[in-house]
Order: C-alpha cells, then structure tokens, then sequence
C-alpha cells in the first residue's frame, strides 16, 4: 500500500483516542477550559453516564463569533501567548480537546462575551462543522456533547457502566474543586446532585481546608496538619492526615502541582518515605498537597491527558515533601485522630436501644446480668458490693481497677491538669491500660504501644547524635537460628553495632549477643534477634541497615518497650504521659495503632442520659 495522508476525521479520532479516552476525559478539559476562560461558577450535568449527554455551563469570558468557529480547529489556544511550550501557566495549551471530542460526538457551543449584543452558537456532528448562527445565553459558554463516541463505535463497547464513568467524571471535579476553593461546581446526574460546592473568599488556607472537607469529609478537616514549606523558590502547601487517620487504600492522597491535578509516582513514593515508620505497609494516609514552582521548572507536556509531570529537580522536590511532611507530623506530637475516641464510644453503646434512665434503678437487662426486674430499687454504691455475688457459680468477677492513694505531689498535678493535656494518670485497668483524668474528660493510654513508640524516638535521636549507648551482659547470650540468617546478621554485625547491638558469628547457624541498646533495659534478646533476620530477610540487600533505620529500630523499641502485663505506679504512669506530651509521633505506635484513647466528658454524659 502506498503511503498517503490520513484524512481529517481520522486525524482527529485518532487525537481523541489520546485525549478523550471516557466521558470523564470530556468532562475534565471542558471544565479546565472553562477555569482558564476565569469562570468562578461552573456546573456539569450528565445522563446515562455520560454516553447520551454532557453539558458544561460556566460564566466565564465566553468568545467572540470568530473565536467560536476558530475553537474547532486543531491545535487553535489563546493558552500560549509567546509560543512558549516550557513557560505553561493554564490548565490547557494544546487546542486538542474541542475537536478532539467533537469529532466523535455530536456537539454544540453556545458562548457569549460580556458587552455582546446576543450570544454565538455552533455545532459539530462527528467532526462535520454546521453553521454559525446567534444564539441566546448570559455571558459565559455552555458546551454540550451528545452520543459520545457514537463516531468510533469500537470505543463506545470498552465504556464501564453508568455508575462507574460517572464516579470517574465525580473525581475529576473533586480534584478541580479542591484545585480551586474560590469556584463554585455542581455536578448532576438525571435528578440526583452529586457535587456541589460554594466558592470560598478570604483566607487561602481557610478557604482550602472548607473545600477540602466539603470534598474529602468532615472528618479529614478536623484530623488534618496544616502544610507549608519552601525550598530553592518551591513552595508545598496543603493538608496531611495525622497518622492514626489512615485507610486501607491511597485512594484519598492528592497532588496538584501549580494548581494541576496530577498523579505522579515521585508524589506517592514521598509520601510513602515520610510515613514510613507511623503507618503499617498496608495502611495510607489522607493528604491533599499543594506544589507551587516556576513554570520552566516542571514539564507538563509529557502525557496527551496532562496527568504526569516531570520536575527538573526531582530531588529537590522529594525532599521538600518528605522534609515538610515529617516536620509536620513531628510537631504536633502526640496528636490522633478524633474519629478514634467515636469509635470508643460506639463500642460502649448497647446493640439494643435501652430502656428509659430512672433515678437509682437498675439499668434495663439490655445493659447486662443485672437480675429479672429492671426496675428494682437499689441503694447507691450497692452495685460494687453486689457483684460477687451476680457471677455464675464458678466465674470469678472481672477484676477492678487498680487504684492508689495520690501523694502531694501528684495531688499538686490534678490541680494543673490544664498544663497536661494526657492529664494526670489515675489507675491502672488490667496492668495494661492506664487511665488518666484530663481538664475536659479522660485519656485511656496502651502503656506498651506507648512505651514502644517513646524507646524508638529515643533511639532515633541518640543515633542521630551520637551513636546509641550500649549496655554490655554479664553473660553473652548465643542464640540458635538457621545458618542463612545468622550468615545475614554477621554481614551487617558492623551496622548493628553502631544501633547499640553488638554480636558475632558462633558456629554453624548461630550468633552470640554481647551488648544490648542500654535503653532496651532486659529484653528478650533470643526474640530480638529472630525478628531482626525476619526483617533482614525483606529488606533489600543493596540498602544498609541506616537507610532502613525506621524499620530495625521499630523492631528493637518493641523489645524494649514497657510490656503489657507490668504494673506500673502512679508516678510511673504519669512520667509516661509527661513524655508522650513532647515525644514526636507518640499519637501512635510503630506500627501505626493509636497509642491512646481520648474521650470528652459531654459524650461520656450522653452514654449515662445526662444529655
């Protein structure tokens, strides 16, 4: 076959094919033409998915007649006034999009300028350009596209279902809604409004935590970290999630770099790096970051959907969201997520709605064994006295918190519990949870996973400074595990030593331990060392031991951590929340749990009916 030029029509479905791979796709370059044209109110409608119709309505500039016939020409941008394709500062500058789905849809536009007598329609069936007549409509453009793909039929059968590419045209208007707080979207399907957000003024950072909580959730607005950070003229905003608000999927994680959404695997292996010693491998955070750079210094005409980047100093940027998150998250200590005490709280409620509250009753048999009358009449402080004697026959009554008689000193921290916002611990529930009273309720901490995250800190910081202080055994302790391991272990003996651990090959298939981290205090340094070969065994050999210190610390601090099991005193109690208070990360444990439970005292009232 000779070669020849392909025609126009194929051209431009062959550009569709790249630009507009879904209704989504359509759904995104409209409305990011319609940001560039400074609309601040834009609404989208769609039906059947996005297959029979899109409508994009915005109160933009809107064009003038010759701009209208001009916009479905390929390649026509008023995006790129100095035909600088490196100096990009719109949302759009190829001039792809308008023919691109006009050629494989049925389409109209109606626009008008402000000032213009009437309005200016065209329309577009499969690439076929009608006439240009006048038209009806306030200042702005309405573009609406009929049977999408109806022109490339092939297509049309790789759609999803309705349900599915209206959620893909949902999250991109989420990802331009959180873009730009001060625009207003809406977005319908048939009669049901899916999205619909109000244009914020004032405060950058208030307007954009209102948007990111009208679009992320509540929840996130009340557990996110404020963001800002500059370096070499770059500058990150945003909001991050405090650790303990996590998911299971990276679902909820956005980018946007000079107000682009973008989906870049730079973006998500930082953040990966800055919560790698907070969150569990299979747990994510919720965080919307903002990146802000000259234009020169990022490309963004790598990709035909615009949706990847490439930084000329990609270092540099890594580093700058790695940096500003960590430092982030650091300084707000031992800070958690407040979804974790409504959880608590629904553990405490009954599956069954109860009875009416009477004054010093019974509560109904819905709240436990309390007998066969709910409405016996008890005397107050009977209950306590009672209880051995409700057990079944041979079932010993739980166990009571364990309380002590409180010193002067310590009577001194409950009248100051306004200076310590974990309050001053109280008793101590099964030598494994302390109990402590705050100003406005009560914290409850796990003083293992606690203990656990304030040994790794500690560890961090010494290794940081000066090398971990070791403690030499009195006996050195040899520890059997299979030859492969311990051959692991002996070639990074010099790595472990400078983490305060010092031991040698002994024989085939064991090493022996002569010095031990000092902080570990006793340990169980047979288990110890079996969970350092399990680590070794995933790690990768390139790497060495301080390029994964988070991991090997994390291991050593749960060995060394306060057991649950050990009974603590008071002032032993409070000396532990004293150093959670201005411990980094202490919110949560190495593994990612929360290390404490807060609970106010209103919400405590309403589970008793005092509110």
């Amino acid at each position: 076959m000779p070669l020849r030029r392909l025609p126009e029509n194929i051209v431009n479905q062959i550009a569709a094919g790249e630009v507009v791979e879904r209704p989504a796709s359509a759904v995104k370059e409209l409305v990011e033409n319609a940001i560039d044209a400074g609309a601040t109110k834009i609404d989208v409608v769609m039906r059947d998915g996005g297959r029979s119709l899109i409508t994009v309505t915005d109160n933009g500039s809107g064009m003038s007649a010759e701009e209208l016939e001009l916009c479905f020409e390929r390649h026509a941008t008023s995006k790129l006034p100095d035909d600088d394709l490196v100096f990009i500062e719109n949302l759009g500058f190829r001039g792809e999009a308008i023919p691109s789905i006009a050629s494989v849809s049925r389409m109209t536009i109606t626009t008008r300028r402000e000032g213009d007598e009437n309005a200016w329609k065209l329309a577009v069936e499969g690439g076929r350009k009608g006439a240009l007549e006048p038209g009806s409509g306030v200042k702005g453009t309405r573009v609406e596209v009929r049977d999408i793909f109806f022109a490339t039929p092939a297509r049309l059968k790789f759609l999803k279902t309705e349900r599915s590419e209206f959620g893909a045209a949902l999250d991109v208007l989420r990802r331009l809604a959180m873009a730009f707080p001060a625009i207003s979207f809406t977005l319908a399907d048939n009669d049901r409004m899916a999205l619909r957000v109000t244009g914020a003024e004032g405060d950058l950072f208030d307007s954009r935590l209102d948007r990111l909580g009208a679009v992320m959730g509540r929840d996130f607005a009340d557990n996110a970290i404020r963001i800002d950070a500059e370096r070499d003229g770059v500058r990150l905003t945003g909001y991050a999630g405090v650790p303990t608000f996590n998911r299971g999927n990276a679902n909820m994680q956005f980018m946007f770099v000079n107000g682009r959404p973008v989906r870049d695997k730079l973006f998500t292996g930082a953040v990966r790096g800055a919560y790698m010693d907070l969150l569990a491998r299979n747990r994510h955070p919720l965080l919307a970051l903002f990146l802000e750079l000259p234009p020169d210094q990022v490309d963004v005409n790598v990709h035909p959907a615009k949706a990847e980047v490439r930084f000329r100093d990609s270092g540099g940027v890594r580093g700058l969201i790695v940096g500003a998150l960590r430092s982030a998250l650091a300084e707000h200590g031992h800070r958690a997520a407040s979804t974790i005490s409504g959880q608590a709280l629904g553990a405490f409620r009954p599956h069954s709605d109860p009875l009416p509250f009477q004054s010093q009753t019974r509560p109904s048999a819905s709240w436990g064994r309390w007998g066969d009358s709910a409405s016996q009449t008890v005397s107050p402080g009977l209950y306590e006295a009672s209880a051995e004697f409700q057990a079944p026959f041979g079932q010993q009554p739980a166990p009571m918190a364990r309380h002590q008689e409180e010193t002067p000193r310590q009577q001194e921290q409950t009248r100051s519990l306004e200076q310590y916002p974990l309050g001053a611990a109280r008793s101590q529930l099964h030598e494994t949870y302390i109990v402590a009273q705050t100003a406005t309720g009560l914290v409850l901490v796990d003083q293992h996973a606690a203990h656990e995250r304030l040994v790794m800190e500690r560890m961090k910081k010494q290794l940081a400074e000066k090398g971990v202080a070791r403690q030499m055994l009195l006996l050195p302790e040899v520890v059997e595990i299979d030859e492969i391991s311990a051959n692991r272990l002996a070639e990074r003996a010099e790595e472990f030593a400078e983490m305060g651990l010092v031991l040698e090959p002994f024989g085939t298939g064991a090493v022996v331990v002569r010095e031990t981290p000092a902080m570990l205090g006793e340990c169980n340094i047979k288990g110890l060392i079996q969970d350092l070969a399990d680590d070794l065994s995933e790690l990768d050999t390139a790497l060495s031991l301080k390029d994964r210190m988070d991991d090997v610390c994390a291991t050593m601090a749960c060995h060394g951590s306060v057991r649950a099991g050990r009974r603590l005193s008071i002032d032993e109690m409070n000396a532990l929340l004293r150093e959670m208070e201005v411990t980094p990360h202490s919110g949560q444990c190495n593994h990612g749990r929360p290390t404490y439970v807060e609970l106010q005292l209103g919400d405590i009232e309403k589970l008793f009916g005092r509110r």
